[in-house]
């Protein structure tokens, strides 16, 4: 039986059929197998960690943070996937500076990989009274959870230290030392948790996103090695290192890979995010056949 990636490009074929009813069904069998190899595939089918962070243009792109957040939050609850917080950085304006969750579920790498990069937004931020459009751009990452036996990381090489959990503005939120910070000392990298009241849940929690920040750096360690080109999610975090625009004056999300625009950007930011993410994973697997 052909791997499902034949069998998305021989179906995908079908869809220039001029046959309307062909066309449907190729179309529909199409999002069911990319749907099959999302969930099935050994790398795809991971939990992941999901950064966002505000980049170029201060309060706005802070603002959109946690649109962008919210955005993912109910997109990973519509697939029944489960949501943590590992982390997270709050504005003074109700905005997001950083944010990181783990989401849990078959699939949730490879449903949330085609977000990362640079999200770039353009409209008129309610504090602009000139009426002026202003362009904010905020980053996203999207990490594979690594089970532990896959990259064993030597006690030696960490330190770890705990204090109490900060709330916002600064104020203590509990009275114990239960927030981590974990330092790996040969590579620099440092990941903190607060979410948890527990310093051994919180302990678990960096842990893991240790090891997959570790299992990217190797990962690209090996493709450089190898003389493989690749680009990394985000580069500066700067506006013009985009995959998406979110026009709101033209109710338009362009999406900059595939040179597609979809309209209804209420819905798309109330987590209707599946077919534009199907439509991604198609166009990757299946750019090189042409339909008429």
């Amino acid at each position: 039986m052909p791997d499902p990636i034949t069998q998305i490009r021989e179906s995908f074929g079908l869809i220039s059929q001029a046959d309307p009813e062909l066309k449907k069904m190729a179309t529909e069998e199409v999002n069911r197998l990319t749907k099959e190899y999302l969930t099935t595939d050994g790398s795809m089918k991971r939990n992941a960690f999901l950064e966002i962070r505000a980049g170029t243009g201060g309060g706005e792109a802070e603002l959109f943070a946690s649109e962008l957040a919210r955005m993912y939050e109910r997109f990973s609850e519509n697939l029944g996937f489960r949501l943590s917080l590992v982390r997270q950085n709050r504005s003074s304006i109700g905005g997001i500076k950083e944010i990181i969750y783990h989401i849990k579920g078959n699939g949730a790498y490879g449903f949330l990989l085609p977000e990362g990069g640079v999200h770039r937004v353009q409209r008129v931020p309610e504090t602009e009274k000139s009426g002026r459009i202003h362009t904010s751009a905020v980053s996203v990452v999207v990490l594979p959870e690594v089970p532990e036996h896959e990259l064993i990381i030597n006690p030696k090489d960490l330190r770890v230290d705990v204090y109490h959990a900060q709330g916002h503005g600064g104020q203590g939120v509990n009275t114990t030392d239960s927030a981590v910070r974990i330092t790996h000392l040969s590579s620099g990298l440092i990941v903190t948790c607060q979410d948890e009241r527990s310093q051994i849940k919180n302990r678990a929690k960096a842990l893991a996103e240790l090891r997959s920040r570790l299992f990217k750096l190797e990962n690209e360690k090996k493709s450089q090695e190898l003389g493989q080109a690749r680009l990394s999610m985000i580069k500066s975090g700067d506006r013009s290192d985009k995959i998406k625009t979110y026009n709101f004056p033209q109710d338009r999300l362009t999406d900059h890979r595939m040179k597609k625009n979809y309209s209804q950007l209420d819905k798309i930011l109330n987590g209707d995010l599946c077919d534009i993410i199907l439509a991604y994973w198609v166009w990757g697997l299946t750019s090189d056949l042409e339909v008429a």
